[in-house]
Parts: structure tokens; sequence; C-alpha cells
């Protein structure tokens, strides 16, 4: 995020918040990950591949008998995605999108070809979407945003680690998307997050919390 908290600028044009040395950390935590999940914005506005990048990461995956990149999920209220989108056409792996009984028909209409449709019932839940991934067999989810979908594991207390990558400038546009939004946190001033790690990379300097009891050092 920026200095003033932002994900992104009120622009068309992606904002670059990180640095190749960085790109390349998120490249490993991707690695060692079973699945990532982004928000429907996200897939919408930033067209992510969400592969892992590194070859010899990804040989190193096949080599422990897994696919060379982690499953990829998605969440959406109204299924209008692009089945174009780089989400769905790079990478050989599954692509899941959970989205309400309400939108079941449209979201299948629109990406049965290239993804699997998940019902999540009247309204999605994240932990009934933890809970599933678990069953396919995610032990490791990395969440990549963007900003509701932050905001909504973080106030339902899912998350046990945080990495928060600082950036050295200012957006200064309200109208861009914060890191998260307006909620009842669990981490607040009477009880706050624990510090594990402060790492500067290049211009921008790593923040990583631990937020559960089941935080791993590793």
């Amino acid at each position: 995020m920026s200095l003033d908290g932002y994900l992104d600028n009120a622009t068309d044009e992606r904002l670059l918040l990180s640095n190749e040395a960085d790109f390349d950390r998120v490249d490993e935590v991707r690695s060692r990950s079973d699945a990532i999940l982004v928000g429907a914005a996200t897939v919408r506005n930033d067209n992510p591949a969400l592969l892992v990048r590194s070859e010899r990461r990804r040989r190193r995956r096949l080599a422990a008998g897994l696919p060379s990149s982690p499953l990829k999920v998605t969440l959406t209220a109204g299924g209008d995605l692009d089945p174009c989108g780089r989400f769905f056409t790079r990478g050989d792996r599954e692509k899941l999108v959970y989205c309400p009984t309400s939108t079941v028909e449209t979201a299948g209409a629109r990406l049965q070809t290239v993804a699997t449709i998940v019902d999540g019932g009247p309204r999605v839940r994240l932990g009934e979407v933890s809970e599933d991934l678990y069953d396919r067999g995610v032990r490791r989810l990395m969440v990549e945003g963007g900003g509701t979908v932050h905001t909504q594991f973080l106030t339902e207390n899912l998350v046990d680690e945080l990495h928060l990558v600082v950036a050295p400038f200012f957006v200064g546009d309200s109208r861009a998307r914060r890191f998260v939004g307006d909620g009842r946190f669990p981490w607040c001033a009477e009880h706050r997050a624990r510090l594990v790690e402060t790492r500067p990379i290049g211009d921008v300097v790593l923040l990583r919390y631990a937020l559960s009891d089941r935080f791993e050092t590793s």
C-alpha cells in the first residue's frame, strides 16, 4: 500500500506500488501456497495471471509432486467476469469461482468452460469458503486482495499472517481503493497485532504480523 493506505490510484492505469525484489518475494510466497484467492474487482481491474513466475520455483513444486502453480480462487456477487481474462486463460490449474445461489446460473453461462462454479449459498461466507477449500486439499491459502476481500477476511478473524508492504509515496486521492474499508477488526488499541518481522526491500518495507496462534515462523 502507499504511505497513506491506498492499493491503487483513481485512474484506469494500474499503479505499481512495489518493486522487482518484492515481486520476487511474493512469487516465493505463492510458490509455497496451495491456493491464491482474489476478489472479483481485482480480477476485473488488474487482470492478474496469478502464476508462479520463477522457473526454478515451478520445478521445485513439480519435484514435490505439486502442480507448477497454486489453485486460483475468486469470489463474485454478480458473475460479471471476463472468461478471456488472464485469471482464467493462464495456467492449467482448475479455477474456482464462488458465488451466491442467485448468481450460479449467470456465472455458469459465462464461465463454465473456464472455471468450476461453486454455489456459496444465499450469501457467500468466507468461513464456509475456507472450509470448502480445506476439503479440496488447500492447507495454505494466500489472499492477495483487494480491499473488500482484505476487510472481510480480517474482520472475520480468518487470517493467520499479514504481509504489509509500504511504498514510499502518497496517492492523496480518496476516490482510490484503500487497503481495507470500515469494519470491526479484532486488532485494535486494546488488542494489538504482533509484529514479527520488519525488512527493507529496496525502497519499500515489509511489515509482517502474526494474527493468530496458527502463525508459523517459517
